[in-house]
């Protein structure tokens, strides 16, 4: 019966295969942690062996990174579609902030990947959690000195606080147990975004006017 079960798996069409190993492993990273996770939980969680779980992921490392690429895209592909979504900024500053706390509320529990790893300290997981800031600031940047025609190095630094305005205060909802309701707790944040960025004038830049 074993057997019968390993040959279905082996003729699983390979991105198949590979997506169903990384479901489970999402599963048993979410639940346990990285250091508490073994490639036999993952591996029995998949319903294969582990020698099939290694042809896919060399190591628990690689497996991971896979994960939290995926996620990174996940959420650069929430902020981008909610920048897209509306023309003016206002609105866009809310879909944004509503496209963070949606992900951070999530039932996939992606956002565990991106921010609440417990593998922080690992060079390559650092250099992909800065990557994603860094692709979501990008784009709201451009947005930023579109309309306001602020110097790229000012719309970044500006995009990288409203970034982690958003990162920040959608993190603290989730451990506090997201005791206020969503929609209260998202306009709460953009008011509080949209009143800081609406300040900058639309063309030109002149710093004494901030003093």
């Amino acid at each position: 019966m074993t057997s019968q079960a390993g040959t279905r798996a082996t003729r699983m069409p390979r991105d198949q295969r590979r997506a169903s190993l990384l479901e489970a492993a999402n599963e048993v990273f979410t639940s346990r942690g990285y250091h508490a996770a073994a490639m036999d939980d993952i591996a029995e969680a998949a319903g294969v062996s582990k020698p099939v779980l290694y042809q896919h992921f060399p190591s628990k490392l690689d497996l991971y990174l896979a994960l939290l690429d995926a996620s990174c895209d996940s959420l650069v592909e929430v902020v981008r579609d909610a920048l897209a979504s509306h023309d003016h900024n206002a609105d866009r500053v809310v879909a944004t902030i509503d496209a963070f706390y949606a992900f951070v509320s999530s039932a996939s529990g992606e956002f565990r990947f991106v921010f609440e790893s417990d593998l922080t300290g690992d060079a390559s997981v650092q250099k992909r959690l800065w990557q994603v800031n860094e692709e979501i600031a990008d784009l709201i940047a451009e947005v930023i000195e579109s309309d306001t025609a602020l110097p790229r190095e000012q719309s970044k630094l500006l995009a990288i606080s409203l970034v982690g305005n958003a990162q920040v205060s959608a993190r603290y909802w989730v451990s506090s147990g997201m005791t206020i309701p969503v929609e209260e707790a998202t306009s709460l944040v953009s008011r509080l975004a949209w009143r800081g960025i609406r300040g900058f004038p639309l063309t030109g830049y002149d710093p004494a006017r901030l003093h």
